[in-house]
C-alpha cells in the first residue's frame, strides 16, 4: 500500500511554490507569453512528459533510501545567486536556470542523491521547457533561414525549374517567394531535437548510437524544410499563392515534420540493425534506468528516521526556505530603483549638425509599444550632397526583466536585413574623446547599409548586450540605477557605391554628432 504524504510534507511543498511563485512571478508570465509563440507551443507538453517519467520510476524511488545531504544547499544557493543576477540583469533564461537550480537543490536536500539520480533524467529534461536567449533564437532563425533557402533552390533547380536565391528570397521568374521567419525550420528543430533526445533514452544501444539519434535531429530538420520550400515552389505553378498560404500552406507543415519523425523512427530501426546488442540482450543490467513495466532490483536498505520528524522539512530544505524567503522579501524593493531622467530631452535636439540638416522622424506605436523607451531620436540628416545618414537613440531611464535595450544583431534579422562583415572599430569625436563601436555592412536583398551601433551605459561605451547586463547588475547595485541608452547610424550605399565612401560620411558625421549627443544623455553622477 501507497503511504500517504504527510501534512508537514504538503506543508512544505506549498511553502515551497509560494516563495518561488513571487520571486519568479513576471518570469511565469513572460514564460507563459512565449509558449504563445508557434514555435514553442510544443513547450506545453513537456511538464506532461516529465511528470510521466517521474511516475515511471516510482518503484524504483520506493526501494531507494531516503538520505537528506547538505550538498544540495550548493545548486540552491547558486540558484539564488542566478535569480539576482536576472533580476538585476534583466534576464529571463538565468531566471528559469535559477529556479530550476532551486528545484534541483531541494530535491537533494531531501530526498537524497541515490532518488535524484534516479529521475535525473525527467529534471533535466525539464530544460528544455526554457526558450532560448533572444540573440541566440534571431540568429538561429537567419542561419535557419539561409540554409533553407539554399537547399530549396537546389532543389527546385534539380526538379528542372528555374529558380535563384538572393538572400532569403528565391525568384522562380514567374514569381517570388520569401522564406520568412516562419519558414525557417525552428519549429521543427527544436520538437525534433526533443523526440530526439525521448527516442535515444529508450533506446537500448551504445552510446554513440544514442548520441546519433539527437544529432541527426538537426539535419533531418533542415532537408525536410527545405523539400517543404521546393514543394511550395512546385506546386506554385499550378495552385498559385494557395500554395504557400492557408489550409495547404498549414497541412504541409504538419505532414513534412510527420516525415521527419518517419526518417527518425527508420533510422532507430536501422541503428538496432547495427553492431552487437548490449550486454544481455534486452534484459535489465546493473546500473541501467528501467523501463515500463519492470521492477528494478534494488537491495532494501532500511529508511533513514530523524527523530520522528517529516523527511520534506529536513534543515537542508529549511535553509533553502529561508533563502528563497529572503530573495521574496527583497525582491520587492526592486520595483523602487532610481529612474534616471536625461538631462535634455531629445526633442530640443539640434536640428543641422555642422553642414548636415535633420529630418525627424517617428516610430510607429506598435514599435513603441514593443521597446518601451523613455525617449527616443530618430532623425535622417543630409547634407549638401544629398547623401543621407540614419541616426537613431532609443534612451531608457529605467532597464529590468524584458525591459532591456535591444540589439540591432538581435532585431534587424527579424525584419530581413542580415548583417555582414562584424567588426569593432575605434572612433574619435570632435570633442577629443576615443571610443570603441561595433560596425557592420547590412544587406537585405540587393539593399546595402554601412551601420555603426554602440551602448552607452552611464560613463561607459560599450559594444553587447551581455556587457550591458553585466554592468546593469553591477550599477543596480552600486549606483541604485540601470539607465541606459542605444545609439545606431546608417549610411545608406548606393548602387555600385564603395564601402570606403560611407565610412568617411559615417566618420565625418561622428565627430559632430557624439559631442552634442553627451549634452542629452544623463550625467555620471547622479545629482
Amino acid at each position: 500500500m501507497r503511504k500517504a504524504v504527510s501534512l508537514p510534507t504538503l506543508f512544505g511543498s506549498l511553502l515551497f511554490l509560494a516563495l518561488a511563485s513571487i520571486m519568479y512571478q513576471s518570469t511565469a508570465d513572460y514564460l507563459l507569453g512565449k509558449w504563445e509563440m508557434p514555435d514553442y507551443t510544443y513547450s506545453y507538453f513537456i511538464p506532461l512528459v516529465v511528470a510521466y517519467l517521474v511516475w515511471e520510476k516510482c518503484s524504483e524511488l520506493a526501494l531507494l533510501p531516503a538520505r537528506r545531504s547538505w550538498n544540495g544547499i550548493w545548486p540552491a544557493f547558486l540558484g539564488i545567486l542566478l535569480f539576482w543576477a536576472g533580476e538585476l540583469g534583466g534576464e529571463y533564461t538565468i531566471m528559469y536556470c535559477s529556479l530550476w537550480l532551486l528545484g534541483v537543490g531541494a530535491l537533494w536536500c531531501s530526498l537524497g542523491w541515490r532518488k535524484l539520480r534516479a529521475i535525473a533524467f525527467p529534471v533535466c529534461l525539464a530544460l528544455v521547457m526554457i526558450p532560448p536567449p533572444m540573440v541566440f533564437y534571431n540568429d538561429l532563425t537567419l542561419r535557419l533561414k539561409l540554409l533553407s533557402s539554399q537547399l530549396g533552390v537546389l532543389l527546385l533547380q534539380l526538379c528542372g525549374l528555374t529558380a535563384y536565391r538572393e538572400g532569403n528570397v528565391i525568384d522562380l521568374g514567374f514569381t517570388k517567394l520569401q522564406v520568412v521567419d516562419a519558414c525557417s525550420g525552428l519549429r521543427y528543430l527544436f520538437p525534433l531535437i526533443i523526440l530526439g533526445i525521448l527516442l535515444a533514452y529508450f533506446f537500448r544501444g551504445a552510446l554513440w548510437k544514442k548520441l546519433l539519434i539527437v544529432l541527426s535531429a538537426i539535419p533531418i530538420s533542415i532537408f525536410t524544410n527545405g523539400v517543404r520550400i521546393a514543394s511550395v515552389g512546385v506546386l506554385y505553378q499550378f495552385m498559385g499563392p494557395a500554395a504557400a498560404e492557408g489550409f495547404f500552406h498549414d497541412f504541409s507543415g504538419w505532414f513534412i515534420f510527420m516525415i521527419s519523425l518517419g526518417i527518425m523512427v527508420a533510422e532507430l530501426a536501422l541503428l538496432k540493425r547495427i553492431g552487437p546488442e548490449p550486454a544481455g540482450g534486452d534484459k535489465q543490467t546493473e546500473g541501467d534506468s528501467p523501463r515500463s513495466g519492470t521492477v528494478p532490483v534494488v537491495p532494501r536498505v532500511p529508511l533513514l528516521r530523524d527523530s520522528g520528524r517529516p523527511l520534506l522539512l529536513a534543515p537542508q530544505f529549511l535553509v533553502i526556505l529561508l533563502l528563497m524567503g529572503g530573495s521574496a522579501s527583497a525582491v520587492q524593493g526592486i520595483s523602487e530603483r532610481h529612474r534616471t531622467a536625461m538631462a535634455r530631452p531629445f526633442s530640443a535636439f539640434p536640428g543641422s549638425l555642422g553642414g548636415w540638416s535633420g529630418q525627424r522622424q517617428a516610430l510607429e506605436q506598435i514599435y513603441l509599444d514593443d521597446l518601451n523607451l523613455s525617449d527616443y531620436l530618430l532623425v535622417d540628416f543630409r547634407n549638401g550632397r544629398g547623401e543621407t545618414i540614419n541616426c537613431y537613440v532609443a534612451f531608457s531611464d529605467f532597464q529590468s526583466k524584458g525591459k532591456t535595450i535591444h540589439s540591432p544583431a538581435s532585431c534587424l534579422p527579424g525584419t530581413g536585413w542580415e548583417l555582414k562583415d562584424p567588426e569593432k572599430i575605434a572612433l574619435s569625436d570632435g570633442a577629443g574623446r576615443s571610443l570603441v563601436v561595433n560596425r557592420a555592412v547590412m544587406a537585405k536583398g540587393s539593399q546595402r547599409q554601412l551601420t555603426y551601433y554602440w551602448f552607452v551605459q552611464r560613463d561607459r561605451t560599450l559594444t553587447d548586450l551581455y556587457q550591458v547586463k553585466l554592468f546593469n547588475m553591477v550599477d543596480s547595485v552600486t549606483l541604485n540605477r540601470t539607465d541606459g541608452a542605444l545609439v545606431r547610424l546608417i549610411a545608406p550605399l548606393s548602387e555600385g557605391e564603395a564601402t570606403s565612401a560611407a565610412e568617411a560620411r559615417l566618420r565625418e558625421f561622428f565627430r559632430l554628432f557624439n559631442p552634442a549627443l553627451s549634452r542629452f544623455l544623463p550625467p555620471v553622477a547622479r545629482s
